[in-house]
């Protein structure tokens, strides 16, 4: 195990891989009850979405960890669930096998695009300046979905965004769990982002935040395994109507777009923090990362679980100690354990995980001091992705306009021989993507 892993070599051992699997678990066990809950408005059954959900997690990380051997996870994404909820109730006028066959297409495409070299060849001409600015942007990306979920931040109707209702059990299980992270951190205590989020769940106990299981066995139901392929209720079998329908061909291609640059960046926020980052701002291995991740797409689609990508949440764990894929594999064991206690693991309130992911955000700001924000190329595209990324809610929406507003700015200063031939092609794909989203 530690020859295949090289757990020595990168500075770990297997204790702090295990911690570290299980503290991106718990950052993103969320995801077990609340991927569930979405897909039901679209027809989608608990019990089958459930069993789904922690499947196609845990296999992808298995083989993230043994293909890639980084300290990457990988789960059904928000926001792609969403929109196969609506698509599914809508464009498939309810057959969500057919909605579940877009998400296999885009995944399969997406594979092909990785196969050829085309995924790292767009990554590979991105200038380094907006590499940062990616890093930066999910930093504050990771922070707000951290103070989301404890409701520090909220909208209020009046505005976008507002301080919380500072007296709710939520808003203080919140603060109880930035406060105990930074404590444990800045006492340099293993493992702090890990027993953070473990305070932070029996705080939430008196509080009433943390729920009574409602059992703690559960039995998987595998009847949403090979979606794409079952039929509706007139014997139509699910991919057959996303070939043969336009508007869905579209929805694959947005799907596409959003899987194709959130990976990208999620891929560059974690490997700054499990040191797999070169000085040139490449991530290392990241053709075996793509190529798993490319093929989760699909496989979350055929498991009926939605599109599974990677997650920025395994910031939490790469920061906690995460450096090899050992720690991936014993993350991905334990969501395969999940979908038999479902129950019990779904009490952790995503309260309790708001101070690791403020804290990875924090650590991730560092990023902006390797911008010449003096330099407008360099500068403003940038800081259209480190505000985008947060501000529209999607790391893929944000990166998009940050690539159009290189080419702007380029054209603008007279730059436009830096721009390389498939930065052109980005840039044009976002467009068409902004146009048709």
């Amino acid at each position: 195990m530690e020859k295949f892993f090289k757990m020595a070599e990168r500075g770990s051992s297997a204790g702090q891989e295990m911690r570290a699997g299980l503290t991106t678990f718990l950052a993103m066990s969320y995801i077990i009850a609340l991927n569930p809950l979405i897909l039901f408005s679209a027809g989608v059954p608990i019990s089958a979405t459930i069993t789904s959900t922690c499947f196609g997690a845990g296999v992808m990380t298995i083989l993230m960890g043994i293909f890639a051997n980084r300290p990457l996870a990988l789960a059904s994404g928000l926001g792609i669930n969403s929109m196969i909820a609506v698509a599914a109730t809508t464009v498939c006028a309810g057959d969500w096998h057919a909605a579940m066959g877009v998400v296999f297409l885009e995944g399969v495409v997406i594979l092909l695009l990785v196969l050829c070299g085309l995924r790292q060849a767009i990554m590979d001409a991105i200038p380094v300046s907006l590499r940062h600015g990616i890093s930066v942007g999910l930093g504050l990306f990771i922070a707000m979905i951290g103070l989301s979920n404890a409701g520090i931040i909220t909208g209020d109707g009046g505005t976008l965004l507002a301080l919380g209702e500072v007296t709710s059990p939520t808003f203080i299980l919140g603060i109880i769990s930035i406060v105990a992270t930074i404590i444990l951190s800045a006492l340099e205590v293993k493992g702090a982002l890990l027993l953070g989020i473990i305070l932070a769940v029996v705080c939430g106990i008196p509080l009433g935040v943390t729920a009574v299981p409602q059992g703690i066995v559960s039995f998987p139901d595998f009847s949403g395994f090979g979606a794409p392929f079952q039929t509706d209720a007139n014997g139509v079998i699910g991919m057959a109507k996303v070939m043969t329908t336009p508007t869905l061909l579209v929805l694959a291609f947005s799907l596409m777009m959003s899987d194709f640059f959130d990976t990208m960046g999620t891929a560059l926020a974690v490997a700054k923090q499990g040191d797999f980052l070169t000085e040139d701002g490449e991530v290392e291995d990241m053709r075996q990362i793509l190529i798993v991740d490319s093929c989760a797409a699909f496989v979350g689609g055929f498991l009926g679980a939605s599109s599974v990508t990677t997650f920025v949440e395994s910031t939490s764990g790469a920061a906690d100690g995460g450096r090899t894929g050992f720690s991936s594999v014993f993350c991905g064991i334990l969501f395969i354990a999940a979908a038999f206690f479902a129950p019990l693991i779904a009490i952790v309130p995503g309260a309790a995980t708001c101070g690791a992911l403020v804290y990875v955000g924090f650590l991730m700001m560092s990023e902006a001091l390797d911008i010449d924000w003096s330099n407008m190329l360099d500068g403003l595209p940038a800081f259209l992705i480190v505000a985008g990324i947060p501000m529209t809610y999607s790391i893929s929406s944000g990166i998009g306009l940050g690539f159009l507003g290189y080419i702007v700015v380029a054209i603008a200063t007279g730059n436009a021989k830096k721009i390389k031939p498939l930065m052109w092609v980005a840039a044009v794909a976002f467009l068409i993507y902004f146009l048709v989203s």
